[in-house]
């Protein structure tokens, strides 16, 4: 028998679905970070999201089928993302985390995948906040 992968044990499906919907729930309250999405209903990108999350951490692989390899810096390149927004995303995503409350091993790899990708989206330069979120 196989062992579940980081996907079973992060809860599946019901997991990245929730951690998707809070997420947005954020930026939909975020001016400077609604403005990154020039579509009206957020829900394409939420269902890009969650299918991107569910793929990375063993879920279906249903990203890929849909839209081809992540290239997630190819992907973010039409957007100018700062420093700035870069840690207002951070600040909704980690919200999303304590809300799935995860295992603490699991909910570790999960928030440092995402602060790594976060920071590696950069592409638009700007001042370092003082405080930068983690």
């Amino acid at each position: 028998m196989s062992e579940p992968t980081l996907y079973d044990r992060m809860g599946g499906h019901a997991t990245f679905h929730r951690l998707v919907e809070v997420f947005y729930d954020g930026v939909a309250q975020d001016a400077t970070l609604r403005a990154m999405y020039p579509e009206a209903d957020l829900e394409p990108a939420k269902r890009r999201f969650e299918m991107f999350l569910e793929q990375y951490w063993g879920g279906p692989t249903t990203y890929s089928a849909e839209r081809g390899h992540p290239r997630l810096r190819m992907r973010h390149m039409p957007f100018a993302v700062t420093p700035e927004q870069r840690d207002r995303w951070l600040t909704h995503i980690m919200a999303a985390c304590d809300d799935v409350a995860l295992e603490p091993e699991l909910d570790h790899l999960l928030r440092d995948y995402l602060v790594r990708a976060a920071y590696s989206l950069v592409n638009t330069p700007g001042p370092e906040p003082e405080h930068p979120v983690r």
